[in-house]
């Protein structure tokens, strides 16, 4: 047989058939004399078995060692490890799937935040904050701020997570905590169109940091902003705003530190 007619026979492309010569996977045949390959049963057999295994979801390195002449690992254990590997994958899309039942409930009840898909725990809290919060929640600042809590949300191992939302939540169901944050929204709202000397800037920076819970004040910070996360953080505010955030965190971050 030629190539073309041995990838027919299995049903797979010659360029395949090609790369798992070039990966060791299927041995080359005897050329004839015209320079054409001759590809036997055997070649069929073998490439079938390929397309087999690939098809269980193994990968080419599996499927050599499944292949290999020495044995390599025992077939029993390699489908062993890919049933087990696909046991967690199933796990993982019921919790996937878990997840978006919930948040297409809140989407049909209107309840799903502008931030959204978060998840259900940052859902929650963002929904009990806009119950309690009124007017306060439309704030621009306010808005950005939920992005922020989204964004950490997303990059922080799971402990991270529960220990954010636990001092947000603290932080928000203590006495005056709304009250608070409307006054820091809005003195920060206000500086959209001032100029970074404003004497209200230092007024904003006070207000916001007294709304930011202790846990969220991030350790050996830079407020200057020379940590690139921190430039791009700033650059998202207008200069009046940025020059309140960052005296705000020179705030926290001295209070932080005179609290070791």
């Amino acid at each position: 047989m030629r190539i073309g007619e041995l990838a027919t026979a299995v049903g797979v492309t010659t360029r395949t058939v090609r790369h798992y010569h070039h990966l060791g996977l299927l041995p080359e045949p005897e050329r004839r004399s015209n320079g054409y390959r001759d590809y036997s049963l055997r070649h069929a057999v073998v490439l079938a078995r390929i397309r087999r295994l690939t098809e269980l979801g193994l990968g080419l390195a599996e499927v050599r060692d499944v292949l290999a002449d020495d044995a390599g690992r025992d077939l029993a254990e390699v489908l062993g490890e890919l049933d087990e590997d696909l046991a967690r994958q199933e796990a993982a899309i019921r919790e996937r799937r878990e997840r978006l039942r919930v948040l297409m409930a809140d989407a049909e009840q209107g309840r799903l935040p502008a931030e959204g898909p978060v998840s259900p725990e940052l859902t929650a809290f963002f929904r009990e904050v806009a119950e309690q919060d009124g007017e306060g929640y439309a704030s621009a600042m306010a808005a950005k701020d939920r992005e922020i809590l989204a964004l950490i949300e997303t990059g922080a191992p799971p402990e991270v997570r529960e220990t954010l939302l636990a001092s947000m939540r603290a932080a928000f169901e203590a006495p005056g905590a709304v009250e608070r944050a409307h006054r820091a929204y809005a003195l920060l709202d206000a500086l959209a169109d001032a100029d970074p000397g404003d004497p209200r800037v230092e007024e904003a920076a006070l207000a916001l940091a007294e709304c930011i819970p202790e846990a969220l004040v991030p350790d050996g910070a830079d407020a200057d902003g020379r940590d690139s996360f921190l430039r791009a953080f700033y650059a998202d505010f207008a200069p009046a705003q940025a020059e309140a955030v960052r005296r705000t965190l020179r705030i926290v971050t001295g209070v932080t530190e005179g609290r070791r």
